[in-house]
């Protein structure tokens, strides 16, 4: 049945490329990818085939790339997807290379979309999965339906996949909004609704990115009729201070008439519109907030247009005291935070995703590494930024003391009580972020307190019979193995799965990729206003030191080394002994000739190993952990390098582990 079914495939293929063929059901868009197929990447339709994954590192460039489009087309991916669950669907977002990056589906059905290959970090461009509505889009550039064994490939042709564009500012192809199902027995005609909101979803995508895009610049929205004015398909032209145009939506271009963003690009404002950008200030002083009123073009229509003011407008003239923008500037916090180090990267795009959500966090790490300041990160970063971040070290609190700290008491409700009572740390972070540190170390008795709050959203303050409802995001987090802790029935199960609704497990200092460039980081801020330097020796210690201590450990040796340093130069020997025996004890430094000479009484063996551990990791950083490029580099097999890295304890960085 099967081999008939793709002997028939490959015949009308064939047909209809080679003979020239006509079928009238077949569009014009299809036909066009499968003679591409055939002649240009001279694919044949059954041969075997295995889904291409690019490998992690890659795949966190990837992201690194896309992360600002990743946050906003979340909530629209899952707005479209609570259209469409329980329909057999699967949505997803691949980037302008068709490498999938998120994606959406019934739970039930995630091992038969797996099984297709659509999974995070598939390639489906066109040449290499041949005509399927991802690739065929990123090519055709047009929303399109393919439908069954319209796919070029047999083993595809149990997909219907429905997919359209999403564009960037300049008019170039971003990414591409997909919605597949597997087996489907509706005909093509019926995907057209499919089609639809797809097509809705990447325009709604769009915009909100041109507007994240251009929060710093004025943007003019406009619309034929007031009513549709920050609607789907309004226009918006992003202008600088002057007035010039930086950039234009697909909306702008389709109500003005327009082909491409190029014939508005740095033109000013008035040769377009019967108005420049002085008169819209003027005008928008005299109106309310968010009001839209009528303006015409250079040809005399009309249309209704509202002006959005910039988050962080650039200094310019037309910022007149009197006018000067109140909308909250953008935070940075995750972005200053994360480094370059792919773990903290992924660490950060994960908390984007899920800051905004009733999802509490878990931050797991060493000592040190910083756990406090990426949960005030995720809060400044957050909806709730300007609300109450509230920290708990559950470790520092005594235990006797600790139920009062976090739940509050009324007047009298035990001796030595203040007389007007006290509200807890959950109270004080109602409405914003409550921070439990060293969550490990709460008794079990709070635990079941705790937990009733995070499941009856309210707090019974000690000596009171009156809840108060309590909303909190709830971020902890914890340098020991909680999983442990359950298993030995010291922290309860119930809370464990209450509060890990993301683990997010920070690396330490001595695993960063990125830790030269973090020591130059915090140097630098340490110096305050001076610009500090790192003597080269100074700089080698520092970067060979293991860091038990981790990030608080290397801050707080910089601050003493500035204090002691002549002048801006920071020099081996204001560093504290331990560190500079790095060098010299415990990694042995390189002779002239360049060959690696122990430490008095230090086996050779263990010089030896240290080294060729090193220089694994070099060439794995260097190449982004990249196996394959790794082993071509260092001349050896991808099996001897997987060998030699276990050998050292090297592991590959986990980013991916729960897709």
């Amino acid at each position: 049945m099967a081999e008939d079914l793709t002997h028939r495939h490959i015949h009308r293929v064939l047909s209809v490329i080679q003979q020239g063929r006509r079928e009238l059901v077949l569009e014009d868009s299809i036909l066009r990818s499968w003679k591409r197929c055939l002649e240009g990447y001279t694919i044949k339709p059954a041969e075997q085939h295995q889904t291409l994954v690019i490998e992690h590192p890659r795949l966190v460039e990837h992201y690194q790339r896309m992360d600002s489009l990743l946050q906003i087309a979340g909530t629209e991916i899952e707005g479209l997807y609570r259209q469409i669950s329980h329909s057999g669907y699967i949505i997803v977002l691949t980037d302008g290379e068709g490498i999938i990056l998120n994606s959406v589906c019934d739970p039930v059905l995630r091992d038969d979309f797996m099984r297709a290959g659509l999974w995070r970090g598939a390639v489906w461009s066109e040449d290499y999965e041949g005509t399927n509505a991802i690739g065929t889009c990123l090519i055709e550039k047009l929303p399109l339906t393919v439908h069954l064994d319209e796919h070029y490939r047999v083993n595809n042709i149990k997909l219907t996949c429905s997919a359209a564009p999403i564009f960037d500012p300049y008019g170039e192809l971003l990414a591409i909004l997909d919605v597949s199902s597997v087996n489907s027995k509706d005909s093509k005609r019926s995907q057209s609704h499919t089609l639809a909101l797809a097509g809705v979803s990447a325009r709604l995508i769009e915009n909100r990115y041109f507007l994240r895009q251009y929060s710093n610049q004025w943007v003019l929205r406009f619309s034929r009729q007031p009513e549709f004015v920050d609607l789907l398909g309004e226009g918006m032209i992003a202008l600088d201070g002057d007035g010039v145009i930086v950039a234009t939506n697909r909306g702008a271009l389709d109500q003005l008439g327009l082909d491409g963003p190029s014939h508005l690009r740095k033109k000013p404002l008035g040769e377009v519109f019967a108005a420049d950008l002085d008169a819209l200030l003027g005008r928008a002083r005299r109106e309310q907030p968010n009001a839209v009123w009528p303006l015409r073009d250079r040809r005399g229509k009309q249309y209704f247009v509202t002006l959005r003011t910039p988050e962080r407008p650039a200094t310019s003239t037309h910022l007149k005291p009197d006018y000067s923008p109140t909308t909250t500037p953008l935070r940075q916090a995750l972005e200053n935070l994360q480094g370059e180090d792919p773990r903290m990267v992924y660490n950060a795009h994960c908390a984007r995703r899920v800051m905004n959500k009733d999802i509490n966090i878990l931050v797991i790490g060493e000592t040190g590494t910083g756990k406090e300041a990426f949960a005030r990160a995720i809060h400044q970063a957050s909806e709730r930024a300007d609300r109450p971040f509230v920290a708990v070290n559950c470790a520092a609190i005594p235990e006797n003391l600790i139920e009062s700290e976090l739940f509050g008491y009324k007047h009298g409700a035990f001796t030595g009580a203040r007389r007007e009572g006290r509200r807890g740390k959950i109270l004080q972070a109602n409405s914003g972020t409550l921070f439990l540190d060293e969550i490990g170390d709460m008794p079990l008795s709070l635990q079941t307190r705790l937990l009733r709050v995070l499941e009856d959203k309210e707090v019974l303050p000690l000596g009171s019979e009156t809840p108060i409802p309590v909303q909190v995001h709830v971020i902890s987090a914890t340098h020991q193995d909680l999983q442990n802790r359950v298993n030995n029935e010291t922290f309860r199960e119930d809370l464990f799965y209450r509060l890990n609704g993301l683990i997010i497990e920070l690396p330490p200092l001595r695993e960063r990729a990125d830790r030269s460039q973090l020591i130059d980081c915090l140097l630098q801020l340490e110096g305050a206003e001076q610009t500090m330097e790192l003597e080269k020796g100074a700089r080698t210690a520092l970067d060979a030191y293991h860091w038990p201590g981790n990030i608080r450990q290397l801050r707080n040796v910089l601050r003493t080394a500035v204090a002691l340093c002549e002048g801006k130069t920071v020099r081996l020997a204001d560093l504290p002994p331990v560190i500079g025996q790095a060098v010299t004890k415990d990694y042995a430094a390189p002779r002239k000739d360049g060959v690696i000479q122990p430490s008095p009484g230090e086996p050779s063996a263990n010089i030896l190993n240290y080294a060729e551990k090193q220089a694994l990791l070099r060439a794995l950083e260097l190449h982004q952990w990249n196996i394959t490029e790794t082993a071509e580099h260092l001349n050896m097999s991808r099996n001897t390098l997987y060998r030699k890295m276990r050998k050292h304890g090297i592991a590959l960085p986990t980013l991916f582990e729960r897709g």
